[in-house]
């Protein structure tokens, strides 16, 4: 800034790495330190390069609109107020816009709740090319508050650093995809084994603890559920859900996409092509439960099958009986379905981001198996999906309210026939299947929903 810039005792600023447009702040040559309006300042990421999180209430007396805000810390300092106590403070340093002209600046936080300013500039920010006439004030030119009523604040918001966890209890491919993505990016990404969370349950302050503490605030939550622990995993969503956390995938489309029953009877209720299924607990009449799906071959399933695992396929009607009258001694329940031939043991995984399928591949069975998992050897390639494909991967996705989804379908002569939906869908295939960044893909959806906005509270009396 080598341009002479004349500033009164009050002056209008702006603060556009923290996404705060419009500030009135009081230039005071008396303190050394500047200083800004902040609340609920939390400490994050790791020690080697630690960053701050933050709300400020822009508007003074506004308790009710909120901007959240975070930064890297650069400093800690003791500083002494006007009242002369002394406190420990962060220290960020932001760039501040005055006018045309815009220039780095060290600022730490504090609470100046009840100030007519809530932001001081110091002595520190004044750089040899600004002037302080303090007899006058609005040297530059005004902003205005109304800037925080204006959809333009959302899309005038930084790239704030976000704190997410994954909730996953293995380090496979996924879970380190999705932590290095996130870190890549600026966010700081921790891995939560779910089965180490618990609860506290009540109205006032429900929270999440782990390894006997209290786990902190979450941007965004993306959970692994694995099929052994849904019903815990699920209930430590709906906590974080409770708290009122970013879900990418929330407990009740887990639990009902987990569930093959539930799945299939969601979508034949919202009329989602899938293949001619049939459920039973254990029945004695075999031969009506065949009947109800087609003839031989047929597909027999656990109702808690994964990875393939508890699939026969029976090539015959007194196959199907077989395995049939196997389930029932074991007092198992299980779905029938009709055998799609024309699919050739191959299927297609629709990888859907944030209602939009971004990739897909046909999955290829190993030589002698029918199942096409990518577990049990299978191959995967990709491939270009119909538009009625597409549309049913992300209407299958949509029912379950999952915002990331695999979902697996059949070609078939009747159209695209949906087997399963998938809400914690490997992500190693599909990324070197279609060579595409499917981890960077989900934190774009992240961001999108979860970056700052103007939040404002109802006031209560």
């Amino acid at each position: 800034m080598s341009e002479e810039i004349k500033l009164g005792w009050e002056e209008w600023v702006s603060l556009p790495d923290l996404g705060l447009p419009a500030l009135r702040a009081k230039v005071d040559t008396g303190a050394r330190t500047s200083a800004l309006h902040a609340y609920e300042i939390e400490r994050f990421g790791p020690a080697s390069k630690p960053k701050v999180r933050f709300a400020v209430h822009p508007i003074p007396g506004r308790d009710d609109l909120s901007i959240p805000c975070s930064a890297e810390i650069i400093d800690r300092r003791e500083v002494i107020s006007s009242n002369g106590e002394a406190e420990s403070r962060y220290v960020i340093r932001t760039n501040i816009k005055v006018g045309t002209k815009s220039w780095p600046i060290e600022v730490t936080l504090t609470d100046r709740r009840g100030m007519s300013n809530h932001m001081l500039l110091g002595r520190q920010a004044l750089t040899e090319a600004v002037t302080v006439v303090p007899a006058e004030k609005f040297q530059q030119p005004e902003l205005s508050f109304d800037v925080y009523h204006s959809t333009r604040v959302r899309k005038m918001a930084p790239n704030r650093a976000l704190r997410v966890a994954v909730l996953s209890r293995e380090a496979n491919y996924s879970t380190a995809r999705l932590v290095a993505e996130g870190e890549e990016r600026g966010h700081v990404v921790e891995t939560i084994d779910t089965t180490r969370c618990y609860m506290a349950i009540n109205a006032l302050a429900p929270d999440v603890y782990y390894d006997g503490k209290r786990l902190p605030r979450y941007d965004a939550v993306i959970p692994r559920i694995g099929a052994s622990i849904t019903s815990y995993g699920t209930a430590v969503v709906r906590q974080f859900e409770t708290i009122g956390t970013y879900c990418i995938n929330g407990s009740a489309g887990i639990t009902q996409s987990r569930d093959k029953l539930c799945a299939h009877q969601l979508m034949a209720r919202h009329k989602i092509g899938m293949p001619n299924t049939a459920f039973a607990a254990s029945p004695k009449d075999t031969d009506g439960l065949i009947g109800l799906v087609g003839t031989a071959p047929l597909i027999v399933k656990l109702l808690e099958s994964t990875q393939g695992k508890g699939v026969v396929l029976a090539e015959t009607k007194k196959a199907a009986q077989s395995v049939i009258d196997a389930f029932r001694g074991l007092k198992a329940n299980f779905l029938v379905q009709d055998f799609v031939k024309e699919a050739a043991g191959e299927d297609i995984r629709c990888l859907v981001v944030g209602g939009k399928v971004v990739a897909a591949m046909k999955r290829t069975g190993a030589e002698g198996d029918f199942r096409s998992n990518l577990h049990r050897g299978g191959s995967a390639q990709v491939v270009r999906i119909s538009k009625a494909e597409r549309e049913a991967a992300v209407k299958a996705a949509r029912v379950f309210g999952l915002k990331l989804a695999g979902v697996d379908l059949l070609r078939s002569e009747g159209g695209p026939k949906v087997l399963e939906v998938n809400s914690s869908p490997g992500l190693e295939g599909i990324e070197k299947a279609s060579g595409k960044n499917i981890a960077g893909l989900l934190y774009d959806h992240i961001e999108t929903h979860v970056r700052p906005q103007p939040v404002r509270r109802r006031k209560t009396d």
